[in-house]
C-alpha cells in the first residue's frame, strides 16, 4: 500500500511539472489586422523559420498543395465580400492552401478552417475561390515565413507571403466605393456638417467630381468653419484652379490652426500658400 501511494504521488508530481512547462514553439503564432478601405482583413498564421534548410522545391514541394504555413490552418477574414481575379469571395473566414510553382502558385480559400495542416480527404466543393498568384525573387533572404497586406488603396491591396528568396502576390479588392456612396446618400437625407465634410474629402481624395465636392465643403463650412475643414476646401479650390479663392481659405486655416495651437495644420497651410504665391 505504502509503495503504491508513493508512486501515486511521484505519478502526479510529474504531471503537474509537465503542465507548468512553457516552451516556445519553433513555428510561433501571429495575427493581422488590416483595414482596407471599409474592409477589415484579419489573418493568423504560424511562421516556420528555413533554419538551414532549403524551402521551395524541397522542403515545400512545387506543384503539391501545402498548408501555407505551419500548424493549424492559416486562415483569412473578410468584413464584406471581395473580388480576386474578377471573382467574388463572400465575406467569411477561409483556410489558405497553396499550389507552389516555379513562376506562380495557386492559392485556394477553403471554407473549413478546423484542420491541422491538409486536410484527409481533399474536397473541391470547399475550395470558394482559387486564383493564381505572381512569383518575384528577393535580392536577400527572408528566415521566418512572413505575410504582409500592402499597397493599400482605398478600394484594394496585395497579400504578400515572403519566404526564403521568394515573394507570393496576389491582389485582393474591396467594395469601398458602394458602401461609401450607400453610406453618402443615407447620410444626406439629412446631413450634418461632418457629413458634408466626409463626403467631400472622400470625391476629393477618390478623384470623383471636384465640384461636387466643392459644394459639399462650401455646407460644411458655412456655419462653423473648422481649421480643417478650411483646409480640405483650401485644397479642392487649388485642385480646381481657383488659387485666389484656396489662398484665402488657406489663410482662414492658417490663423484657425494658430488659434487651436495645430502646429501640423499651420505648417501645411504655410507650405500651401508659398506653393501658391501667396502674398
Amino acid at each position: 500500500m505504502k509503495k503504491t501511494l508513493t508512486f501515486f504521488l511521484f505519478m502526479l508530481a510529474a504531471i503537474t511539472m509537465q503542465a507548468q512547462v512553457q516552451a516556445p514553439q519553433p513555428s510561433p503564432h501571429a495575427k493581422i489586422w488590416q483595414t482596407v478601405g471599409l474592409t477589415e482583413v484579419t489573418v493568423e498564421y504560424s511562421r516556420p523559420s528555413m533554419r538551414g534548410r532549403d524551402i521551395f522545391g524541397d522542403l515545400v514541394p512545387f506543384d503539391k498543395k501545402w498548408r501555407t504555413g505551419a500548424n493549424e490552418n492559416t486562415t483569412i477574414s473578410f468584413s464584406h465580400d471581395v473580388t480576386i481575379d474578377g471573382e467574388t469571395l463572400p465575406k467569411g473566414t477561409y483556410a489558405i492552401y497553396s499550389v507552389p510553382g516555379k513562376n506562380s502558385w495557386e492559392i485556394m480559400f477553403y471554407k473549413k478552417t478546423d484542420n491541422w495542416g491538409l486536410p484527409q480527404a481533399w474536397d473541391n466543393a470547399q475550395v470558394a475561390l482559387s486564383t493564381k498568384a505572381q512569383v518575384t525573387k528577393m535580392p536577400m533572404t527572408m528566415e521566418t515565413f512572413t505575410i504582409v497586406i500592402d499597397e493599400l488603396k482605398n478600394d484594394s491591396a496585395v497579400f504578400n507571403m515572403l519566404w526564403e528568396d521568394t515573394v507570393v502576390s496576389f491582389t485582393f479588392e474591396v467594395p469601398t466605393d458602394a458602401k461609401t456612396m450607400k453610406s453618402i446618400e443615407a447620410a444626406l437625407n439629412g446631413p450634418t456638417a461632418r457629413d458634408y465634410y466626409a463626403a467631400a474629402d472622400y470625391y476629393f481624395s477618390s478623384g470623383k467630381d471636384l465640384e461636387q465636392a466643392l459644394e459639399w465643403i462650401n455646407k460644411a463650412t458655412e456655419d462653423n468653419a473648422t481649421f480643417w475643414m478650411l483646409r480640405k476646401k483650401s485644397l479642392i479650390e487649388a485642385k480646381l484652379g481657383k488659387k485666389k479663392d484656396a489662398i484665402k481659405t488657406a489663410k482662414a486655416s492658417l490663423k484657425a490652426a494658430k488659434a487651436a495651437g495645430n502646429d501640423d495644420y499651420v505648417k501645411m497651410n504655410e507650405d500651401s500658400l508659398k506653393e501658391w504665391g501667396a502674398k
